[in-house]
């Protein structure tokens, strides 16, 4: 079979714009999953509070536990029941952003619990109280640890945003589709959306290996 890249070459605006939407999309996603990722996190940190790490640990486990397109279809879809019509982007970044911040709890959390505890206790002995020792000595810290997982929780939040082109947003999935309806050339159109996404990842995990590199040459990351 030959492959004719004529409608690829024909509609790349359309792609063109579609992988804007895909970026920007992923780009909101991953502030809010980072900042709910944060807050969660730091909750199931507090078992003595025991409404709040409750609270964390059920909206971890139940985003974790389904399916990122059931929970996309169920901002979309079901909210209009209660009376609740979500334009379609917001839809997209509040299903991503919410299932990535459960991701991103456990990287947050992990990186938490991997610094010393003695740590901790020296900032107390000094005064400080919990909470402004965690801020300002405990998580400077995590962070650094949290880069090279939260680069790839960026990677999988940009293939996983494929799943909005269902709720008619107009990522660069959608526009390939319609490219398709007119041109019927399938395989040479998802070729095409492949090397996008390909382009996308791959660029990330270059930066990602580059801010490695440079933390590692610091002797922040061992």
């Amino acid at each position: 079979m030959d492959l004719d890249f004529s409608p690829v070459w024909g509609g790349w605006d359309a792609l063109a714009r579609g992988t804007l939407v895909t970026i920007e999309i992923t780009v909101c996603a991953l502030l809010l999953g980072c900042v709910l990722g944060l807050l969660v996190g730091i909750g199931r940190l507090s078992p003595q509070r025991r409404w709040l790490y409750a609270a964390c640990t059920a909206y971890v486990t139940v985003v974790r536990g389904t399916p990122l397109l059931v929970q996309l279809f169920i901002l979309f879809f079901g909210l209009p029941h209660f009376g609740l019509l979500l334009p379609a982007f917001l839809c997209g970044v509040l299903g991503l952003g919410v299932y990535s911040g459960a991701y991103v709890s456990e990287i947050v959390r992990g990186a938490i619990q991997s610094i010393n505890q003695g740590q901790t206790l020296a900032a107390q002995s000094l005064g400080m109280t919990a909470p402004t020792a965690m801020r300002h000595i405990i998580l400077p810290q995590a962070v650094v640890r949290m880069i090279p997982p939260l680069g790839n929780e960026f990677i999988a939040l940009i293939k996983n945003s494929a799943l909005v082109s269902l709720l008619t947003i107009h990522d660069v999935m959608h526009e390939g589709q319609k490219i398709i309806s007119t041109s019927y050339r399938s395989l040479e159109v998802y070729l095409a959306i492949a090397a996008v996404y390909f382009a996308l990842t791959g660029t990330v995990m270059l930066v990602l290996r580059h801010f490695e590199r440079r933390l590692s040459q610091g002797g922040l990351v061992r």
